[in-house]
């Protein structure tokens, strides 16, 4: 996460105002892309190609023809409850690139953002999509139809995936909230840059201007976050697992009790499939663009010399990472508050062991304990998977 962060603000975002589109999708979408990478893949395009021709149209009207924007799309899968909530995080260069009469690129911003804006965006992007499952023969009366490859390899999964999505508990004991709960507690209508539509839902209200590249690295670090931090878990004396929201819900729960089981089943459909990317680069900022060497900071046009290698622009150094993250200079002497440095690396078993005396630390290596054995119930969440509380998508005719 830090580091990915560090790369984008350093070597991919240029010193322009950034915008960030986030687009949630209607819960059988979320179920069906969290498998279909290509889908979704597919899906992260139209919406990168609205946004973007939205700015391209947004230039031409002032005179700027023949403007490019770009982007950085991360798909995240998580939602605050730890359930399966594929959505699309989109970094967008808040303006266009246009050439000038000598043919150098300027950056020409956007004008000021307003919820009809989002609006079109947001119809534009519905009709896509819906042309797009049209295509693929995905949006079918009876949903049921489309075949599901994700039930068909690995049903117990699609199971756990399907009843992720809608909030259900396939095995295990019901999810348990905390916290003052309020009655009649609805969804806000949206305000400011937000729109909702058909199960879609675009926000746009979040924009870093240009200059603020520390603020731009936060931003960054948000969409490429884990799941869910450690602080945020507890075991209870019950051994039960549970989860503080980072914000709470409009119905007043703050917390989220799980059965041991369920919270596996949680975490184990938030893993994507194996060789999937979750970072996708658009527009001037995509591998081959021909301005992308113009636009990133540090770019060259010119070819490297014979025999010379490019630097690697991801090479930091853990100690760079924490002062980013953390800031926190973990080099820096706590005494005299000079730098501190490598002196020597130390292998020797009994060296180590007389450092550790010295200081007064345990130098004996505990004993592994023995593995268990599976929980009990195992068989039960196999079976139940295909219970009637599970929706039809996922079970086979």
């Amino acid at each position: 996460m830090a580091e990915r962060a560090a790369h984008l603000v350093d070597h991919v975002f240029p010193d322009v105002p950034i915008r960030q589109w986030v687009l949630s999708l209607p819960h059988r979408l979320r179920y069906r892309l969290a498998w279909d990478h290509d889908l979704c893949r597919a899906v992260v395009g139209v919406l990168l190609r609205a946004v973007l021709g939205w700015l391209r149209h947004r230039g031409a009207a002032r005179g700027m023809h023949a403007g490019r924007g770009g982007a950085v799309a991360v798909i995240q899968r998580f939602g605050g409850a730890l359930n399966l909530n594929l959505h699309i995080h989109a970094l967008v260069l808040d303006g266009v690139f246009a050439a000038d009469a000598a043919g150098a690129l300027r950056f020409h911003p956007a004008p000021p953002l307003t919820r009809l804006d989002v609006e079109e965006v947001l119809a534009t992007v519905e009709s896509r999509v819906a042309r797009l499952l049209e295509r693929r023969g995905l949006l079918d009366d009876d949903s049921t139809a489309a075949h599901d490859g994700w039930a068909d390899d690995t049903p117990l999964l699609a199971g756990l995936a399907a009843a992720s999505v809608e909030g259900r508990v396939v095995a295990g004991r019901a999810v348990q909230r905390l916290g003052v709960q309020s009655e009649g507690a609805g969804d806000v209508a949206p305000i400011g840059c937000h729109a909702r539509a058909e199960g879609f839902d675009l926000h746009a209200g979040v924009v870093v201007p240009a200059g603020q590249r520390d603020r731009l690295e936060r931003v960054c670090q948000y969409v490429l976050r884990p799941p869910v931090g450690c602080d945020r878990l507890t075991l209870t004396p019950d051994g039960q697992v549970r989860l503080e929201l980072r914000h709470p819900w409009a119905d007043g729960t703050t917390h989220l009790v799980f059965d041991p089981v369920s919270f596996l089943g949680r975490l184990a459909v938030l893993v994507p499939r194996p060789r999937v990317n979750l970072v996708l680069y658009h527009g001037v900022l995509a591998p081959r663009s021909s301005w992308r060497a113009l636009i990133v900071p540090g770019g060259t046009t010119e070819a490297p010399a014979v025999g010379a290698t490019r630097p690697n622009p991801r090479g930091y150094r853990w100690a760079e990472l924490m002062r980013r993250t953390f800031a926190v200079d973990v080099l820096a002497c706590p005494r005299c508050g000079e730098r501190l440095r490598l002196i020597a690396f130390i292998e020797q078993a009994d060296v180590i062991r007389r450092m550790l005396r010295h200081l007064g630390l345990p130098t004996e290596v505990p004993t592994a304990t023995s593995p268990r054995a599976p929980p009990p119930d195992l068989s039960a969440l196999r079976e139940r998977a295909w219970e009637d509380d599970v929706p039809a998508l996922i079970r086979p005719d």
